[in-house]
């Protein structure tokens, strides 16, 4: 059974292996822990049985008007489960009193967050490779 959380208060960095595979230099658990300590909002998956993390997602925002939403993953073992869709979903009703709420996806992934109401947009970015493991 999945439970979800909005709060890190008990996750330890341990709680947190698997994720960022595939990128070219993954972030430790460790520095994990520290980006989901650091956003503004995050809501976790947790495995009943394992009380492992298995999907997270995180939000930047002003608490104004705007948000951006840095970061969704659900371990591979887990997809297909609905987790990313209900993470998504949490997210978007604790932020859905803002004005712009804002992520950057790769056009493969545009048909997943328009089934949960959000649209293409055209946007910009850099991308630093030194700092990619937050380190």
């Amino acid at each position: 059974m999945i439970a979800y959380s909005d709060s890190v208060q008990g996750i330890t960095a341990g709680q947190l292996h698997g994720f960022f595979a595939g990128w070219r230099r993954p972030v430790s658990p460790e520095t994990h822990l520290q980006i989901l300590r650091n956003s503004n909002h995050v809501v976790l998956a947790l495995d009943d049985e394992t009380g492992n993390v298995v999907g997270f997602i995180t939000a930047i925002s002003d608490g104004i008007l705007s948000a951006y939403i840095p970061l969704l993953e659900v371990l591979p073992a887990y997809q297909g489960w609905g987790i990313g869709q209900e993470l998504v979903r949490r997210m978007l009703a604790r932020l859905g009193g803002l004005y712009m709420i804002d992520l950057l996806c790769d056009p493969e992934l545009q048909a997943f967050y328009t089934r949960l109401g959000m649209k293409p947009a055209t946007g910009m970015m850099i991308r630093n490779p030194e700092p990619e493991r937050g380190e």
